[in-house]
């Protein structure tokens, strides 16, 4: 996948949980976004936000999360001592079910799947090309 498909893919999922009703509408992505921002403020005006933590699995998931809270002007943050991969969020519950969350998990796994062809394609060819998986072999586990 070339970087442009990923933007263009990313830019597709945006206008999917944007609501996009119309061929003009979904041409424009700044638009998408404010349709979302305004969203999440009606949603405020009739559900109260609470305390969401959200654990993530890597610095590349954590990185996109934030992206996202911050795009839709929702402070991220943590406590002391928190894993580095925790983040907290005051947020509607319903955005966090039918938009936030469900977003996030979209755009994760497409750039999952960029990086992942990234690295195969880096390693094979400054490493090594041969990219079989490790062979299994019957026995007792030694350590040592």
């Amino acid at each position: 996948m070339l970087e442009s498909d990923l933007h263009e893919k990313l830019r597709k999922i945006e206008r999917l949980y944007s609501g996009a009703t119309t061929p003009g509408e979904k041409d424009a992505a700044a638009d998408a976004i404010a349709r979302i921002q305004k969203r999440l403020r009606k949603t405020e005006e009739t559900e109260k936000a609470i305390e969401y933590k959200f654990t993530l699995t890597d610095g590349w998931s954590k990185k996109l999360f934030v992206a996202l809270l911050r795009r839709y002007s929702i402070k991220p943050y943590r406590y002391s001592r928190q894993r580095r991969t925790t983040v907290m969020a005051r947020v509607p519950r319903s955005f966090v079910n039918e938009t936030l969350w469900p977003e996030f998990v979209e755009l994760s796994a497409v750039l999952k799947t960029y990086l992942d062809q990234i690295t195969e394609r880096v390693i094979s060819e400054s490493i090594f090309s041969d990219d079989a998986e490790e062979e299994i072999v019957s026995g007792d586990f030694l350590e040592g």
